[in-house]
């Protein structure tokens, strides 16, 4: 479902106005959004299982990036009690312009986020947790610490969960990305989100190369932990542009690519240019593969926190296979 977002009050209003999600896109034209193919749909969520996660989630105060990305997977996913944790806020501090989370100025810190997450990851017993996070550009250390924090209150109380973090670039903010690697999540994934040609209009606070060379960081720091990022398409981007991008991914080491099709939250975001048909999300899937990658995500309804838990057990298994091979050819 698209959510457009009507701002406009028929009669003044007296009392605190609704906040508006993005004040930096009023002023850009409306876009068409384009009607949906039958594969990419979705039916609403209504399960017991997604309502008692919802329950867990409302009770310890936390924020999920399900909710605020308006994922399509939210009924799947929340059914099973997999949920991804979005820390430091609802707030970012970039505009890009494919998301739909809420874009000013945060809020300060809430000290009891990384309790109230362990808590949370305790009660809903999972055996792998994704814990993302916004832009956080106002923080001098982009929320490193915030993220270390996050990491040891949930080894703490639940020493048996696996966790992956999808983090942000952490632009101009010395050590920071040391300072997270150094608390040994067990996955590391930062999104490139798209090609580098788009980046002026799909992602004008980021920097491709900067991206890219903080995920190979990641591995020159820890050469053990496992590296992940993800791209959307259907954003304007040719064939060869993303077959190129699965090169530069290689060369960082990149264990781990998604690919899923973009979906335009409101008329003011990017414009859908284009719906990827499934035979071509196998095609890209296929050819991930052939240049090494341990595993590979691809298809319409692909996010990068979907389906984590077991694609974790695979990218382990996968790994192991692939030494094994490489100690038996010596």
């Amino acid at each position: 479902m698209v959510t457009i977002l009507d701002t406009t009050a028929p009669e003044p209003v007296k009392t605190e106005a609704k906040r508006i999600r993005h004040p930096e896109k009023q002023k850009r034209p409306d876009t068409e959004v384009k009607r949906k193919p039958e594969w990419i749909r979705v039916k609403a969520p209504t399960s017991k299982g997604y309502q008692e996660t919802r329950s867990i989630v409302k009770a310890n105060n936390l924020v999920t990036v399900c909710e605020e990305a308006g994922c399509p997977n939210i009924g799947e996913c929340w059914d099973k009690k997999h949920a991804t944790f979005m820390i430091m806020g609802e707030i970012c501090t970039r505009a890009c312009a494919f998301c739909n989370v809420i874009t000013g100025l945060p809020n300060a810190l809430d000290p009891n986020e990384p309790e109230n997450v362990a808590r949370a990851v305790r009660e809903m017993g999972l055996n792998h947790v994704v814990i993302t996070s916004v832009d956080r550009d106002d923080l001098a250390d982009g929320g490193a610490e915030h993220f270390e924090q996050v990491i040891f209150a949930i080894r703490e109380a639940s020493p048996g969960t696996t966790i992956e973090i999808l983090t942000p670039d952490f632009l101009r903010k010395p050590g920071a990305l040391e300072r997270v690697v150094a608390a040994k999540p067990d996955v590391f994934n930062h999104n490139l989100e798209t090609v580098p040609g788009n980046y002026l209009t799909v992602r004008p606070g980021a920097r491709y190369f900067h991206s890219l060379r903080l995920l190979q960081r990641v591995k020159e720091l820890d050469p053990t932990m496992f590296t992940k990022s993800g791209i959307m398409v259907g954003l304007g981007e040719e064939r060869n542009e993303v077959l190129q991008l699965m090169d530069d991914l290689r060369t960082a080491d990149v264990d781990f690519m998604t690919i899923g099709q973009y979906l335009q939250p409101t008329r003011k975001h990017h414009e859908v240019m284009s719906f990827v048909t499934p035979e071509e999300f196998k095609s890209y899937e296929k050819i991930a593969y052939t240049k090494g990658f341990l595993m590979v995500s691809s298809s319409p309804l692909t996010r990068s926190s979907h389906h984590a838990g077991d694609d974790f057990a695979r990218l382990k298994a996968n790994r192991e296979a692939k030494l094994a091979g490489t100690q038996a050819a010596h």
